[in-house]
């Protein structure tokens, strides 16, 4: 297994050629098939919207779905926002402890240039 550094890397790698070729202005789903295209191309294993329960007091009460898990390992949550706001860091930090990843990224293609924010599991998932 690469180092997640590595990995990330090249995730970011995959999503500015996404970027590049198409442009903002696209609907969020359009980005996430080009980029599950790009994982393949790059050789990143890939899960594309995957879901997980979530439990209040060991009820069930709902389920979240992240757009993509890489390598098993990485969390990448996608947007096409004219910019990324506080709210969804707290979307992608929450779906880092409810699939229990290390590290997540999320990316925004709707603003003129890629943004991206790296984001850790703060319960210290190895």
């Amino acid at each position: 297994m690469e180092a997640l550094d590595d990995l990330t890397y090249k995730i970011i790698k995959c999503a500015m050629l996404v970027h590049r070729s198409l442009g903002n202005g696209f609907q969020e789903v359009i980005y996430q098939r080009a980029l599950a295209i790009e994982f393949k191309i790059n050789g990143l294993l890939s899960q594309r919207e995957i879901e997980q329960d979530i439990f209040y007091k060991s009820t069930k009460i709902g389920t979240r779905r992240v757009d993509f898990i890489v390598e098993n390992d990485i969390i990448v949550e996608i947007k096409a926002l004219i910019s990324l706001e506080n709210v969804h860091l707290a979307q992608t930090k929450n779906y880092l402890n409810a699939f229990n990843k290390p590290t997540g990224l999320l990316i925004n293609f709707g603003a003129p240039s890629l943004q991206f924010k790296k984001i850790f599991n703060s319960k210290g998932t190895p």
